[in-house]
């Protein structure tokens, strides 16, 4: 064995790449903040809570919302160890970011909060790194804190993992203690990526984003090969051709580095300029065609040899479950909002967008997301990163119908409302349904069991996770989980209870679409497919709130909701009503009635005039139900 080869199979020896999985809110940034600051890779005074979560949103609303690679350097018993960590997020609705981390890393630390046990979020992620066959750390976190029930939860993880308890870490993320023993353990248990530096070309896509002056930024794990700035590569799913610019590093900047090797997580500047050629879970591999006149033709021989190379096993594609339509409000910004959710896509492969037209609201787009929480993120981003005043639709989830006169009984998939045909055209409507695993105190179970029969849950099995914990199992229409069962949940459970779901298929049932209409105007941003025994109660939900939410004017503004052609639901909004009698100080009775009159019937040609300006907050307001 060579000089060269016998140093790069020491430094794979020493590369540890692991992630952090959890529970949203049981210390995880809190945890990837204490291993910057031992390893030195932060210098203290740049230090801040949640380093790793550059956006905003992020640290405003205290959660992970992007995954965010970072490179520290640790010295043990003498020898340099480089440790790559994904740090990831750890709500239901970003899950997809979740499984994108573990498929490139050889093991996880799974940490549980002392306070508040095992939790739903931690069983699914946990069972992601399973089907990774990662190595598992467990981690017991704030177990300093007042109300921590460190023997409680330390029995719960055995029972879960089959581990021993002596195996499990105890550590205070926030004060630092014990988080060395963690860096100690992962450079102990979790395996150093395989030398395959002698093989062709395999780096797995996992992450990526578009910068103006170098193209698509690729976040990679290099499995076999090793890459260079120059070379040329080839992304075998979408077929992209392009030339390396530049390649490195996360620290957690981006940090040029001459070349990637196999084992390494890093970037590489691909050059290509078309966002939708790189997408997570792709593989790229190389293209050994020299420059000149005849560089086409050896890249398309070599991609036909590249045909042989078998691609990395990348992950399932995320199906959205919830869908809701942007449209500009000024239609000059048709394209600018094209545009940002381009960009967006890139850094989000779980989110997807195509164009679609309405007849009131004009040219926009439909778009697939994960959550509630998700929409909800993604429609900030556009407003504050790209600075877009947009109208959003109410969500919805995807329905599928069978027309009365389909010769073959074919379903067809409805993503809105507006889209939904006569009711005397549809012989079946049906709705996607879940399984929903909810963890709660065994103090909560009425509760709790009574809120899922009042989303129509059909109660499954009960299993204990100790003498105070359960696990109930329900299947429940999707519709009804992502829009508030999530808030409902910690509100019946005082905060304890958490939740998780998987959609399990498709069932007939008894819907109808409901239409809000606001001086006499439908809405189709408002209108939503319901239960047809539930419509009049969320007709009447609906109408009240937007009688709470929409401005008066200076006429009387009617808000009904609808289903056909039958008014199910009414409020009215009162006009502002100035004082034009205020000026008189006497005369005969005629005076004030000619102004009076004269005044109502201002108010007529005003209303006339247009429809109701609804503002944008409006349309926020009434998603957040």
């Amino acid at each position: 064995m060579s000089v060269y080869k016998t140093y790069m199979t020491e430094v794979k020896n020493n590369i540890r790449n692991f992630s952090i999985v959890a529970h949203i809110d049981h210390g995880k940034s809190t945890l990837a903040d204490r291993l910057l600051e031992i390893t030195g890779t932060v210098d203290k005074r740049k230090m801040s809570e949640q380093y790793l979560d550059s956006m905003d949103l992020e640290k405003e609303r205290g959660i992970t919302i992007k995954l965010q690679p970072v490179r520290m350097n640790y010295s043990l018993n003498g020898t340099e160890y480089i440790l790559d960590l994904i740090d990831t997020p750890g709500h239901v609705d970003f899950n997809y970011e979740v499984s994108r981390s573990l498929a490139a890393v050889e093991g996880a630390i799974l940490l549980v909060d002392a306070t508040q046990g095992i939790q739903a979020q931690t069983l699914s992620n946990l069972y992601l790194a399973m089907e990774q066959d990662l190595v598992i750390i467990p981690v017991i976190n704030k177990v300093d804190l007042p109300t921590a029930n460190v023997e409680q939860v330390e029995k719960d993880i055995v029972k879960l993992l089959g581990c021993e308890s002596d195996s499990i870490l105890k550590i205070s993320a926030k004060s630092g203690m014990g988080v060395d023993k963690v860096l100690e353990t992962v450079i102990r248990e979790i395996p150093s990526p395989k030398n395959n530096d002698d093989k062709p070309l395999r780096a797995l896509i996992f992450d990526s984003y578009y910068d103006t002056f170098k193209g698509v930024i690729a976040y990679v794990k290099i499995v076999d090969g090793v890459v260079r700035a120059e070379d040329s590569v080839y992304l075998m799913a979408s077929g992209a051709k392009g030339d390396v610019l530049e390649t490195g590093i996360f620290i957690p900047e981006l940090k040029k580095k001459d070349n990637l090797t196999s084992g390494e997580i890093g970037w590489i500047a691909t050059g290509l300029k078309a966002i939708e050629k790189c997408r997570a879970g792709d593989t790229i591999t190389s293209l050994k065609a020299e420059s000149g006149k005849h560089k086409e033709e050896k890249e398309d021989q070599d991609i036909q040899n590249n045909q042989t190379i078998e691609p990395l096993p990348g992950y399932h594609e995320p199906k959205p479950v919830v869908y809701a339509s942007f449209y500009p409000a000024e239609g000059d910004d048709y394209f600018y909002l094209r545009e940002a959710l381009s960009k967006l896509k890139l850094t989000d492969a779980a989110f997807t967008f195509e164009p679609e037209s309405s007849s009131v609201l004009g040219k926009g787009f439909r778009c697939g997301f994960l959550g509630l929480l998700h929409l909800e993120i993604m429609a900030e981003r556009i407003k504050r990163e790209y600075n877009i005043n947009f109208i959003l639709t109410a969500p919805s989830v995807i329905y599928k119908i069978k027309r009365r006169n389909s010769e073959k009984g074919e379903l067809e998939e409805i993503f809105s409302a507006s889209h939904l045909p006569l009711p005397e055209v549809i012989a079946e409507m049906h709705e996607p349904w879940a399984k929903v695993d909810v963890i709660t105190p065994a103090d909560y179970i009425g509760k709790v069991m009574t809120l899922m029969e009042s989303i129509r849950g059909i109660y499954i099995k009960t299993d204990y996770i100790n003498d105070a914990h359960v696990i109930i199992q329900y299947e429940a229409p999707l519709a009804n989980i992502i829009t508030d069962l999530h808030d409902n949940l910690k509100s019946v459970s005082s905060g304890f209870a958490s939740m998780s779901y998987d959609i399990i298929g498709w069932r007939r049932g008894d819907l109808v679409r409901l239409d809000i209409l606001v001086g006499g105007d439908k809405v189709e941003a408002f209108s939503r497919i319901v239960v047809e025994k539930s419509a009049m109660e969320i007709g009447r939900a609906m109408a009240a709130k937007l009688k709470e939410a929409i401005p008066r004017s200076q006429f009387v503004i009617p808000i009904q909701a609808a289903i056909g052609g039958k008014i199910i639901a009414r409020e009215t909004i009162s006009p502002y009503r100035k004082d034009v009698t205020k000026k008189l100080y006497g005369g005969d009775v005629t005076r004030k009635n000619k102004l009076l009159e004269k005044q109502k019937k201002g108010k007529k040609k005003m209303k006339a005039m247009g429809r109701v300006e609804i503002p944008q907050s409006v349309f926020i307001e009434i998603m957040k139900k």
